[in-house]
Protein backbone atom coordinates (compact mmCIF):
# COMPACT_ATOMS: atom_id res chain seq x y z
CA UNK A 1 0.00 0.00 0.00
CA UNK A 2 1.36 3.43 -0.93
CA UNK A 3 1.99 5.86 1.94
CA UNK A 4 -0.58 8.63 2.37
CA UNK A 5 0.79 11.93 1.00
CA UNK A 6 1.44 14.66 3.61
CA UNK A 7 -1.04 17.00 1.91
CA UNK A 8 -3.83 14.47 2.34
CA UNK A 9 -2.93 13.86 5.99
CA UNK A 10 -2.74 17.56 6.86
CA UNK A 11 -5.89 18.49 4.94
CA UNK A 12 -7.84 16.00 7.05
CA UNK A 13 -6.91 17.73 10.29
CA UNK A 14 -9.48 20.12 11.78
CA UNK A 15 -7.43 23.28 12.00
CA UNK A 16 -7.28 26.60 13.82
CA UNK A 17 -5.92 29.79 12.28
CA UNK A 18 -5.03 32.65 14.61
CA UNK A 19 -3.21 35.24 12.48
CA UNK A 20 -5.41 36.12 9.52
CA UNK A 21 -6.32 39.60 8.29
CA UNK A 22 -9.77 39.94 6.77
CA UNK A 23 -8.63 42.77 4.51
CA UNK A 24 -5.62 40.76 3.40
CA UNK A 25 -7.77 37.82 2.31
CA UNK A 26 -9.10 39.48 -0.85
CA UNK A 27 -8.46 37.41 -3.96
CA UNK A 28 -7.93 39.10 -7.32
CA UNK A 29 -11.39 38.05 -8.57
CA UNK A 30 -12.94 39.68 -5.50
CA UNK A 31 -10.96 42.87 -6.05
CA UNK A 32 -12.41 43.03 -9.57
CA UNK A 33 -15.94 42.71 -8.18
CA UNK A 34 -15.40 45.26 -5.42
CA UNK A 35 -13.89 47.77 -7.81
CA UNK A 36 -16.80 47.36 -10.23
CA UNK A 37 -19.25 48.10 -7.41
CA UNK A 38 -17.60 51.48 -7.09
CA UNK A 39 -17.29 52.32 -10.77
CA UNK A 40 -13.69 51.24 -11.27
CA UNK A 41 -12.61 48.78 -13.95
CA UNK A 42 -9.81 46.46 -12.87
CA UNK A 43 -8.56 43.28 -14.51
CA UNK A 44 -7.50 40.23 -12.51
CA UNK A 45 -4.12 40.41 -14.20
CA UNK A 46 -3.63 43.94 -12.85
CA UNK A 47 -4.38 42.76 -9.32
CA UNK A 48 -2.06 39.79 -9.63
CA UNK A 49 0.68 42.15 -10.82
CA UNK A 50 0.21 44.33 -7.76
CA UNK A 51 0.54 41.20 -5.60
CA UNK A 52 4.04 40.62 -6.98
CA UNK A 53 6.33 42.25 -4.41
CA UNK A 54 9.56 41.33 -2.71
CA UNK A 55 9.62 43.55 0.37
CA UNK A 56 7.43 44.85 3.16
CA UNK A 57 6.88 48.29 1.61
CA UNK A 58 5.64 46.69 -1.60
CA UNK A 59 3.16 44.63 0.37
CA UNK A 60 1.91 47.68 2.28
CA UNK A 61 1.32 49.62 -0.94
CA UNK A 62 -0.65 46.72 -2.42
CA UNK A 63 -2.62 46.36 0.82
CA UNK A 64 -3.55 50.05 0.82
CA UNK A 65 -4.69 49.92 -2.81
CA UNK A 66 -6.76 46.74 -2.43
CA UNK A 67 -8.48 47.87 0.75
CA UNK A 68 -9.42 51.20 -0.86
CA UNK A 69 -12.28 49.28 -2.50
CA UNK A 70 -13.77 48.31 0.89
CA UNK A 71 -16.19 51.20 1.30
CA UNK A 72 -19.42 49.96 2.86
CA UNK A 73 -20.57 47.06 5.06
CA UNK A 74 -21.65 44.95 2.09
CA UNK A 75 -18.11 45.02 0.73
CA UNK A 76 -16.72 43.62 3.97
CA UNK A 77 -19.42 40.96 4.10
CA UNK A 78 -18.56 39.82 0.57
CA UNK A 79 -14.92 39.43 1.55
CA UNK A 80 -15.78 37.55 4.73
CA UNK A 81 -18.22 35.18 3.04
CA UNK A 82 -15.61 34.23 0.44
CA UNK A 83 -12.95 33.86 3.12
CA UNK A 84 -15.23 31.63 5.20
CA UNK A 85 -15.72 29.29 2.22
CA UNK A 86 -11.98 29.15 1.65
CA UNK A 87 -11.34 28.37 5.31
CA UNK A 88 -13.85 25.55 5.36
CA UNK A 89 -12.24 24.21 2.18
CA UNK A 90 -9.01 24.01 4.20
CA UNK A 91 -10.87 22.24 7.03
CA UNK A 92 -10.43 25.22 9.34
CA UNK A 93 -12.96 24.93 12.18
CA UNK A 94 -11.82 27.88 14.27
CA UNK A 95 -10.38 31.25 13.26
CA UNK A 96 -9.49 34.48 14.97
CA UNK A 97 -9.79 37.07 12.23
CA UNK A 98 -8.08 40.43 12.52
CA UNK A 99 -9.99 43.53 11.44
CA UNK A 100 -8.07 46.68 10.45
CA UNK A 101 -10.28 48.87 12.60
CA UNK A 102 -7.63 51.58 12.82
CA UNK A 103 -7.76 51.91 9.04
CA UNK A 104 -11.57 52.06 9.09
CA UNK A 105 -11.39 54.99 11.49
CA UNK A 106 -8.65 56.68 9.46
CA UNK A 107 -10.90 56.46 6.40
CA UNK A 108 -13.90 57.79 8.31
CA UNK A 109 -15.90 54.59 7.95
CA UNK A 110 -18.79 53.50 10.16
CA UNK A 111 -17.15 50.98 12.50
CA UNK A 112 -20.38 49.85 14.12
CA UNK A 113 -22.22 49.30 10.84
CA UNK A 114 -19.33 47.33 9.32
CA UNK A 115 -18.78 45.20 12.37
CA UNK A 116 -22.43 44.34 12.97
CA UNK A 117 -22.80 43.34 9.32
CA UNK A 118 -19.78 41.07 9.73
CA UNK A 119 -21.29 39.69 12.92
CA UNK A 120 -24.39 38.58 11.06
CA UNK A 121 -22.27 36.95 8.36
CA UNK A 122 -20.25 35.26 11.10
CA UNK A 123 -23.40 33.67 12.49
CA UNK A 124 -24.21 32.27 9.07
CA UNK A 125 -20.67 30.86 8.76
CA UNK A 126 -21.09 29.07 12.09
CA UNK A 127 -23.77 26.90 10.47
CA UNK A 128 -21.07 25.54 8.12
CA UNK A 129 -18.88 24.53 11.04
CA UNK A 130 -16.61 27.59 11.19
CA UNK A 131 -16.26 29.21 14.62
CA UNK A 132 -14.98 32.79 14.32
CA UNK A 133 -13.87 35.38 16.86
CA UNK A 134 -12.53 38.82 16.02
CA UNK A 135 -9.40 40.80 16.84
CA UNK A 136 -9.66 44.57 16.37
CA UNK A 137 -6.34 45.92 15.20
CA UNK A 138 -4.80 49.37 15.63
CA UNK A 139 -2.22 50.77 13.22
CA UNK A 140 0.92 51.53 15.19
CA UNK A 141 2.16 54.50 13.16
CA UNK A 142 -1.16 56.30 13.71
CA UNK A 143 -0.18 56.77 17.37
CA UNK A 144 -1.48 55.94 20.83
CA UNK A 145 -4.53 58.21 20.72
CA UNK A 146 -5.84 56.51 17.58
CA UNK A 147 -5.00 53.11 19.06
CA UNK A 148 -7.11 53.97 22.09
CA UNK A 149 -10.06 54.66 19.78
CA UNK A 150 -9.74 51.14 18.43
CA UNK A 151 -9.41 49.75 21.95
CA UNK A 152 -12.64 51.46 22.98
CA UNK A 153 -14.45 49.97 19.99
CA UNK A 154 -13.05 46.54 20.81
CA UNK A 155 -14.31 46.80 24.39
CA UNK A 156 -17.70 47.99 23.17
CA UNK A 157 -18.04 45.01 20.82
CA UNK A 158 -16.90 42.25 23.17
CA UNK A 159 -20.41 40.91 23.55
CA UNK A 160 -20.61 40.64 19.75
CA UNK A 161 -17.56 38.42 19.39
CA UNK A 162 -14.48 40.65 19.68
CA UNK A 163 -12.05 38.68 21.82
CA UNK A 164 -8.81 40.64 21.55
CA UNK A 165 -7.07 43.89 20.68
CA UNK A 166 -4.01 43.81 18.46
CA UNK A 167 -1.54 46.28 17.01
CA UNK A 168 0.01 45.97 13.57
CA UNK A 169 1.49 48.43 11.11
CA UNK A 170 5.05 49.72 11.21
CA UNK A 171 6.57 48.24 14.34
CA UNK A 172 9.63 50.49 13.97
CA UNK A 173 7.59 53.71 14.01
CA UNK A 174 6.65 54.39 17.66
CA UNK A 175 8.07 52.88 20.89
CA UNK A 176 6.04 50.26 22.73
CA UNK A 177 6.06 52.42 25.84
CA UNK A 178 3.73 54.92 24.15
CA UNK A 179 0.99 52.25 24.03
CA UNK A 180 1.24 51.04 27.62
CA UNK A 181 -1.96 52.87 28.59
CA UNK A 182 -3.86 51.36 25.66
CA UNK A 183 -2.94 47.84 26.68
CA UNK A 184 -3.72 48.60 30.32
CA UNK A 185 -7.19 49.68 29.15
CA UNK A 186 -7.91 46.56 27.16
CA UNK A 187 -6.85 44.29 30.03
CA UNK A 188 -9.06 46.24 32.43
CA UNK A 189 -11.95 45.57 30.06
CA UNK A 190 -11.32 41.84 29.75
CA UNK A 191 -9.85 41.79 26.24
CA UNK A 192 -6.90 39.62 25.29
CA UNK A 193 -3.67 41.20 24.04
CA UNK A 194 -1.84 40.57 20.77
CA UNK A 195 1.06 42.50 19.23
CA UNK A 196 2.78 42.32 15.84
CA UNK A 197 6.45 42.26 16.80
CA UNK A 198 9.71 40.80 15.61
CA UNK A 199 8.61 40.68 11.99
CA UNK A 200 10.90 43.47 10.79
CA UNK A 201 11.85 44.70 14.27
CA UNK A 202 14.56 43.06 16.33
CA UNK A 203 14.40 40.82 19.40
CA UNK A 204 13.89 43.84 21.66
CA UNK A 205 10.59 44.56 19.89
CA UNK A 206 9.34 41.13 20.94
CA UNK A 207 10.64 41.54 24.48
CA UNK A 208 8.91 44.90 24.88
CA UNK A 209 5.67 43.55 23.44
CA UNK A 210 5.64 41.04 26.29
CA UNK A 211 7.19 43.01 29.15
CA UNK A 212 5.82 46.50 28.41
CA UNK A 213 2.51 45.76 26.69
CA UNK A 214 1.70 42.40 28.25
CA UNK A 215 1.19 40.58 24.93
CA UNK A 216 -0.33 37.13 25.39
CA UNK A 217 0.54 36.12 21.84
CA UNK A 218 3.01 37.52 19.33
CA UNK A 219 2.18 37.86 15.66
CA UNK A 220 5.33 36.76 13.80
CA UNK A 221 8.11 37.09 16.41
CA UNK A 222 10.72 35.53 14.15
CA UNK A 223 13.37 37.95 15.44
CA UNK A 224 13.47 35.77 18.56
CA UNK A 225 15.76 33.38 16.66
CA UNK A 226 18.52 35.94 17.17
CA UNK A 227 18.28 35.89 20.99
CA UNK A 228 18.49 32.66 23.00
CA UNK A 229 17.49 34.39 26.23
CA UNK A 230 14.37 35.75 24.56
CA UNK A 231 13.43 32.29 23.31
CA UNK A 232 13.84 30.96 26.83
CA UNK A 233 11.64 33.75 28.18
CA UNK A 234 8.89 33.07 25.63
CA UNK A 235 9.04 29.37 26.49
CA UNK A 236 8.97 29.87 30.25
CA UNK A 237 6.06 32.33 30.02
CA UNK A 238 4.17 30.20 27.48
CA UNK A 239 3.83 33.06 25.00
CA UNK A 240 2.81 31.60 21.62
CA UNK A 241 4.16 32.84 18.30
CA UNK A 242 1.72 33.06 15.39
CA UNK A 243 4.05 32.17 12.51
CA UNK A 244 3.39 32.94 8.84
CA UNK A 245 6.17 31.35 6.81
CA UNK A 246 5.32 32.38 3.25
CA UNK A 247 4.49 35.92 4.38
CA UNK A 248 7.90 36.21 6.03
CA UNK A 249 9.57 35.23 2.78
CA UNK A 250 7.49 37.48 0.51
CA UNK A 251 7.83 40.61 2.65
CA UNK A 252 11.58 40.17 3.05
CA UNK A 253 11.18 39.77 6.83
CA UNK A 254 12.91 36.39 6.82
CA UNK A 255 15.88 37.75 4.85
CA UNK A 256 16.09 40.70 7.22
CA UNK A 257 16.12 38.61 10.38
CA UNK A 258 18.63 36.10 9.03
CA UNK A 259 20.85 38.72 7.42
CA UNK A 260 20.68 36.84 4.14
CA UNK A 261 19.03 38.49 1.14
CA UNK A 262 18.75 35.08 -0.54
CA UNK A 263 17.13 33.34 2.45
CA UNK A 264 14.91 30.40 1.50
CA UNK A 265 11.85 29.09 3.29
CA UNK A 266 13.87 26.09 4.41
CA UNK A 267 15.82 28.49 6.65
CA UNK A 268 12.72 29.73 8.48
CA UNK A 269 13.18 29.40 12.27
CA UNK A 270 9.89 27.52 12.79
CA UNK A 271 11.80 24.24 13.07
CA UNK A 272 14.28 25.61 15.58
CA UNK A 273 11.48 27.19 17.62
CA UNK A 274 9.70 23.83 17.77
CA UNK A 275 12.83 21.97 18.81
CA UNK A 276 13.48 24.51 21.56
CA UNK A 277 10.00 24.00 22.96
CA UNK A 278 8.39 27.34 22.06
CA UNK A 279 4.63 27.43 21.64
CA UNK A 280 4.03 28.02 17.94
CA UNK A 281 1.20 27.84 15.45
CA UNK A 282 0.95 28.33 11.70
CA UNK A 283 -1.16 30.93 9.93
CA UNK A 284 -1.38 32.62 6.54
CA UNK A 285 -1.45 36.35 7.46
CA UNK A 286 -2.82 37.64 4.11
CA UNK A 287 -3.16 34.42 2.08
CA UNK A 288 -3.96 35.49 -1.52
CA UNK A 289 -1.58 38.42 -1.24
CA UNK A 290 1.22 35.94 -0.52
CA UNK A 291 0.01 33.07 -2.68
CA UNK A 292 -0.52 30.71 0.21
CA UNK A 293 -3.12 28.81 2.23
CA UNK A 294 -3.02 27.02 5.56
CA UNK A 295 -2.27 23.56 4.19
CA UNK A 296 0.60 25.04 2.17
CA UNK A 297 2.00 26.66 5.32
CA UNK A 298 2.11 23.24 6.99
CA UNK A 299 3.70 21.64 3.94
CA UNK A 300 6.26 24.45 3.78
CA UNK A 301 7.19 23.78 7.42
CA UNK A 302 8.28 20.29 6.37
CA UNK A 303 11.11 21.97 4.44
CA UNK A 304 12.62 23.15 7.74
CA UNK A 305 13.14 19.60 9.00
CA UNK A 306 9.87 19.15 10.88
CA UNK A 307 8.02 15.87 10.38
CA UNK A 308 4.30 15.34 9.83
CA UNK A 309 4.14 14.06 13.41
CA UNK A 310 5.82 17.29 14.61
CA UNK A 311 3.27 19.29 12.65
CA UNK A 312 0.45 17.40 14.32
CA UNK A 313 1.74 18.82 17.60
CA UNK A 314 1.94 22.29 16.01
CA UNK A 315 -1.68 21.96 14.89
CA UNK A 316 -2.70 21.02 18.41
CA UNK A 317 -0.82 24.02 19.82
CA UNK A 318 -2.90 26.33 17.62
CA UNK A 319 -6.03 25.31 19.50
CA UNK A 320 -4.19 25.59 22.82
CA UNK A 321 -3.19 29.17 21.95
CA UNK A 322 -6.72 30.20 20.97
CA UNK A 323 -8.57 32.79 23.03
CA UNK A 324 -11.37 30.41 23.97
CA UNK A 325 -13.01 29.25 27.20
CA UNK A 326 -11.24 26.19 28.58
CA UNK A 327 -14.11 23.78 27.93
CA UNK A 328 -14.47 24.81 24.30
CA UNK A 329 -10.72 24.69 23.77
CA UNK A 330 -10.50 21.21 25.29
CA UNK A 331 -13.30 20.00 23.03
CA UNK A 332 -11.51 21.23 19.91
CA UNK A 333 -8.18 19.77 21.04
CA UNK A 334 -9.83 16.39 21.68
CA UNK A 335 -11.42 16.37 18.21
CA UNK A 336 -8.05 17.21 16.70
CA UNK A 337 -6.38 14.38 18.61
CA UNK A 338 -9.06 11.93 17.50
CA UNK A 339 -8.28 12.71 13.87
CA UNK A 340 -4.52 12.43 14.38
CA UNK A 341 -4.95 9.16 16.30
CA UNK A 342 -7.04 7.74 13.48
CA UNK A 343 -4.12 8.43 11.14
CA UNK A 344 -1.72 6.50 13.37
CA UNK A 345 0.46 9.54 14.10
CA UNK A 346 0.44 9.14 17.89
Amino acid sequence: MSPVPPREIITAWPKAELHLHLEGSIRPSTVVKLAARHGVTVEEFDVATRYEYTDFNGFIEAFKWVTSFLRDPADFVLVFERLARQLRGQNVVYAEITLSTGVWLWRGQDVEAIFLALREAQRAAAASGLRVQWIMDATRQFGAEKAMEVARWAARMMEEGVVAFGMGGDELSIPAEDFRGVYDFIRQNGLRAVVHAGEVGGPDAVRKAVEVLGAERIDHGIAAIRDSALMEMLTSRSIPLDLCLVSNLRTGALARQLGDKDAKLSAHPVGEFFRRGLLINLSTDDPPMFGTDLVLEYLTALETGLTVKDLARVGEMAFEAAFLPAAEKDSLVNKFRETVNSQGLV
